[in-house]
């Protein structure tokens, strides 16, 4: 460890209560996607105190700093955390204005870039940078309520589910070259997440039939809640044409079923998930749920419309993730364990820094200090340091080690990378994804 990779570690160290109570702050307010305003101003506040340049409303809550300024020039490095939370009322901790909580530790993500920014912005490490270093709030990564992210597309707001495939489409990451993002997993201590993950749509479907008494003449109605069932049995009939290697994941619920059980349902809700390793893979696979759902109701003469939203793509490894590497060991020393997921390794969940992926190098890293499982009530933040303040020094020694030196480090990461698609590519992309299909009712004659 050099000097200022020693001072570093020195000012994050004496800012830790700082950090740690601005971790915690966030895990008690937390905010569901597209509505982080409090912690997006907070973030903010924070930055302008140390009067970096700042942008804000970025895909609605976004939030980006320069450390060098906007025009500095030189490769830059953004360091990436997320605002959102999810909608997991149960948790002791949640927001009881929002209903909201931290169960996805975003918290710990945001707190080490506001940690990173602290010891960055020390005039002899912020020197020391061949290069410029973004600090960046992202809203929106939980691809959650449908419906809401609907409407904001309706109004004009967004265009796409995620944040960062907003912050794309923008234009805000325009100006960066290589982005360090991070993801908190209980047990696990220190992590190298450089594997590949699967990208996805998501569907929103509703069936449209005719209500009728359910006992005393169903056949007058046409059951929207039968094509709903009868779809997922067609779904199922379609998984035996996935190949293993492109882990096909289908999966939804049906999210409002009828209004009484004597009732033929004449309205019906579902929302679905199209997920695998490759883009080809999943456009497949969304053609199959298509037709799928319009079987259900071609079969009972129900209507449908089908909605689909642009999901998020595929994580690319990163083919030089060295820099992190040795910061991840240096920081282990002999106290923690490193997991390593290397690029042969795949997770079929998603995340949306896989969109980032596509267009520059992305370097993911893994802490842990939490207990329970992510998603869940029972997660709970149960070693503040490892959690809050490690992430800190992990992101800001990855920023100094890639650009010191003139910024060797990164060239070589660049050097060694090749886009899957350029800006315009990716947005013509998924501007095609967003679809809209209406099937209208056939009702036979009663006999």
């Amino acid at each position: 460890m050099d000097s200022l990779e020693q001072k570093i570690c020195d000012v994050i160290d004496g800012k830790a209560e700082e950090i740690k109570a601005f971790g915690r702050d966030i895990w008690c307010h937390a905010e569901l996607g597209y509505k982080e305003f409090r912690t997006s101003k907070k973030f903010e506040e924070l930055m302008r105190q140390k009067g970096l340049e700042t942008e804000t409303g970025l895909a609605v809550t976004g939030v980006k700093s320069y450390l060098k300024g906007k025009h500095a020039g030189g490769i830059t490095v953004a360091l990436m955390g997320e605002m959102d939370a999810l909608p997991i009322a149960a948790h002791p901790d949640a927001n009881p204005e929002t209903g909201a909580s931290h169960c996805c530790g975003h918290n710990i993500q945001l707190a080490g870039v506001v940690g990173a920014m602290m010891a960055l912005t020390e005039p002899e490490v912020r020197d020391a940078l061949d290069g410029n270093v973004v600090f960046m709030a992202a809203p929106a990564e939980e691809f959650i309520e449908i419906g809401y992210r609907k409407g904001l597309m309706k109004e004009g707001k967004i265009a796409y589910g995620g944040g960062k495939c907003e912050l794309i489409r923008e234009g805000a990451v325009d100006d960066i070259d290589i982005t360090v993002g991070h993801h908190t997993f209980p047990g696990v201590e220190l992590g190298l997440y450089n594997c590949s993950s699967n990208g996805f749509v998501n569907k929103e479907i509703t069936y449209r039939g005719r209500a009728a008494h359910a006992a005393d003449a169903p056949y007058r109605g046409l059951d929207a809640l039968n094509a709903a069932n009868l779809a997922f049995h067609a779904i199922d009939m379609q998984r035996e044409s996935f190949q293993e290697k492109d882990f096909v994941r289908c999966h939804g619920f049906i999210s409002h079923g009828g209004d009484a059980m004597n009732v033929i349902a004449d309205h019906v809700s579902v929302e679905y998930c199209v997920r695998a390793k490759h883009i080809p893979a999943y456009v497949d696979a969304n053609k199959k749920v298509d037709r799928s759902f319009k079987a259900g109701a071609v079969a009972t003469g129900c209507g449908v419309e089908i909605d689909t939203m642009a999901g998020y793509m595929p994580t690319i490894p990163n083919p030089k993730p060295d820099v992190l590497a040795d910061v991840l060991k240096e920081m282990a020393g002999d106290k923690y364990q490193v997991t390593y997921r290397n690029a042969e390794d795949h997770i079929s969940g998603s995340t949306d820094f896989g969109d980032i992926s596509c267009l520059m190098p992305l370097l993911q890293f893994i802490t842990g200090g939490c207990e329970g499982q992510l998603h869940n009530a029972d997660l709970r933040v149960v070693d503040e340091e490892l959690a809050y303040v490690m992430t800190a020094k992990i992101f800001a020694l990855t920023a100094y080690n890639l650009l010191k030196n003139g910024g060797s480090a990164a060239r070589a990461m660049l050097d060694s990378y090749q886009a899957v698609m350029t800006k315009e590519e990716y947005v013509k992309f998924m501007d095609g994804m967003n679809a809209r299909e209406v099937l209208d009712p056939e009702p036979l004659p009663i006999v």
